[in-house]
């Protein structure tokens, strides 16, 4: 079985490709079981409890990432690297619990998996 990743690399609001992504997360992990979610970059934003959608007229697609555990995903990291250029602290509400790690290791289990989908 392929080992799956994917990666979201950009801010939550502004485009639909945080959005897709999960929606192809979670239609993928009606097939494989083997899947690595990874959250670099901008993309450490798209799992930051407590956003505020209603105000800026967006769907609130970020609780949705709370079922992952519902649907077997547990392999979920957040890169420290990331959140220190952003000022984020590592001990901030997720919506999720990421394993946090630094750029090298994310680089790492990444490099171990066969298919990579970036959002």
């Amino acid at each position: 079985m392929k080992k799956c990743a994917f990666v979201f690399t950009t801010m939550p609001h502004g485009n639909a490709s945080g959005r897709e992504g999960l929606d192809a997360l979670l239609a993928t992990s009606a097939i494989t079981e083997e899947i690595s979610v990874f959250f670099i970059s901008d993309g450490v934003c798209q799992i930051l409890a407590n956003q505020k959608t209603n105000e800026i007229l967006a769907r609130d697609y970020i609780s949705t990432f709370k079922i992952l555990s519902l649907y077997d995903i547990d392999k979920i990291y957040l890169c420290a690297d990331s959140l220190q250029e952003r000022g984020i602290s590592e001990h901030s509400n997720w919506v999720v619990s990421p394993q946090i790690l630094n750029a090298a290791q994310i680089r790492e289990k990444m490099a171990a998996c066969d298919v990579v989908l970036k959002f």
